[in-house]
């Protein structure tokens, strides 16, 4: 159990790296591979391996894709912040903010309209 937990954290610590050292050189590319739902099937993939269940891989997907939806005005958030001369902590707190209010608005439509979040 434990080598499978150290095995998940060394590839997703991977990911991440690769994604902020490529953002150094290029924040363009560095942003496709952070944008890439790598994280996200590896994910699927550990879920799979550890209960090979359809419907729950697919809820998984879809509480992915909505998650997602949700904080995207976060990163426009932050970005903005940051170009108007704002420092990184308070860029990213209204960012942490915009996304928890976006987590919570989608977990209320969720609970209306019976999304798997």
């Amino acid at each position: 159990m434990w080598g499978q937990l150290a095995i998940k954290a060394i590839v997703s610590g991977i990911v991440i790296a690769a994604a902020s050292e490529l953002a150094r050189r290029n924040p363009g590319w560095g942003g496709l591979v952070a944008s890439l739902p790598l994280t996200t099937l590896i994910a699927l993939l550990w879920l799979w391996r550890g209960n090979p269940d359809p419907v729950r891989a697919a809820d998984f997907m879809i509480g992915t894709f909505a998650y997602v939806i949700a904080a995207l005005p976060s990163f426009v958030i932050i970005a903005m912040l940051l170009r108007r001369g704002f420092g990184i902590t308070p860029a990213l707190v209204a960012g942490a903010l915009a996304a928890i209010t976006g987590y919570l608005l989608l977990m209320w439509l969720g609970r209306r309209f019976g999304l798997p979040v």
